[in-house]
């Protein structure tokens, strides 16, 4: 661009319409204002300050409107309008609009049929300058855009790290009803094989395969549960337990020796998976309460199911614990934790205590409508 301005001002001084002053005063000027317009991205204001300075001073000494000019402050105003502000663009239009006229007089008084081209040219101007603001709107849209896409990433990841906390949670929680079920019901088996080792070697042996089948049980749903630790797709997990199989939990505390009832009242239905096993593991964790803390006079243990049209009852009671020596809200210690952790999600009740003739009970109510099933 200042090569075709450095051609300009030799044809003009050749022409004998400059003076060799003229033309190096006009030379300095276009070379500033094409220097100048290389630093824009340091400081706009100053920047077009400086080059509307040069060319003011281009037309003060008799310059018009020379190519470098005309041209780089066109780039200048597209540049304002792509990075600037509204009160930086429209004082910078309006003036190199004025200098346009002020550039142009003399032009019109040779020929006055180029009106028009001057009044052309501040129209570009114009709308090189809405143009420079017309892509800076969709420039910050779509930086707009890709700023949400990024949060939204990031909500993502997070609410992945939530899950797989969640998901090592419940996994605890599992394996340690499991563990607490399994090895206290393999115990209390292997306990009474060794009392009837002598006496009875038959039971003793049926009573040790009951221990070798709860263990081998035990270490499937281990098995299971450590397997979905290792897999990335947590809808490919094995059917979990419900309430379908509280008759096979029971028969597993019966074979201790435990007299076990079990009663169901309403019409069955099938509940959510998730509030199934919580349904599940509640009645595993009593037992396991029942079986632990029961004491010498633990004789029978109750388990009541209860399908109500808005919510599934849970009743455990036992006959166990002389009450003198249970103070309310004790017997669970972290079982009592895990079924609460069990309810809560669903927005149901437990409670759990002594009964006031004697044994213990724990009552838990899961509406059907909870939050988490």
């Amino acid at each position: 661009m200042f090569a075709y301005d450095l051609l300009f001002l030799v044809s003009m001084l050749v022409g004998g319409e400059f003076t060799p002053l003229m033309f190096v005063t006009a030379l300095v000027l276009s070379l500033a204002i094409c220097v100048l317009y290389l630093f824009r991205h340091r400081s706009l204001p100053w920047t077009f300050a400086g080059m509307f300075t040069a060319a003011a001073a281009q037309v003060a000494i008799g310059i018009g409107l020379a190519p470098a000019s005309v041209t780089v402050l066109g780039f200048m105003l597209y540049a304002i309008g792509s990075w600037g502000t509204w009160r930086l663009l429209i004082p910078a239009v309006v003036l190199t609009a004025g200098w346009t006229v002020l550039a142009g007089i003399p032009v019109v008084r040779d020929d006055r049929a180029r009106v028009g081209e001057i009044g052309m040219l501040m129209l570009a101007y114009v709308l090189v300058a809405l143009v420079g603001r017309l892509l800076r709107g969709r420039r910050e849209r779509f930086e707009a855009l890709q700023a949400r896409a990024e949060q939204l990433t990031r909500e993502r990841d997070a609410q992945a790290a939530i899950a797989a906390a969640e998901e090592r949670t419940r996994i605890a929680r599992e394996i340690h009803d499991i563990v607490s079920h399994s090895l206290g019901t393999m115990v209390v088996m292997a306990d009474g094989a060794a009392q009837t080792a002598t006496a009875d070697p038959e039971q003793a042996g049926v009573a040790m395969a009951q221990v070798r089948d709860t263990g081998r049980d035990a270490m499937n749903e281990m098995r299971r549960m450590l397997g979905v630790l290792r897999t990335a797709d947590p809808t490919g997990r094995s059917p979990q337990p419900g309430l379908g199989e509280v008759d096979r939990l029971v028969a597993e505390v019966r074979a201790t020796g435990l007299r076990v009832d079990v009663s169901t009242a309403g019409v069955p239905v099938q509940l959510p998976s998730g509030l199934d096993l919580a349904a599940f593991r509640i009645v595993q964790e009593a037992l396991t309460n029942a079986r632990k803390h029961g004491g010498p006079l633990l004789s029978l243990v109750k388990v009541s199911v209860t399908y109500r049209p808005d919510a599934v009852d849970l009743i455990i009671t036992d006959d166990g614990r002389e009450p003198a020596a249970v103070p309310a809200g004790a017997g669970g210690g972290h079982g009592l934790v895990g079924m609460r952790e069990r309810v809560d999600p669903y927005g149901g009740a437990l409670r759990a205590g002594p009964r006031p003739g004697g044994g213990y009970e724990v009552h838990a109510t899961l509406p059907l409508g909870g939050g988490a099933g």
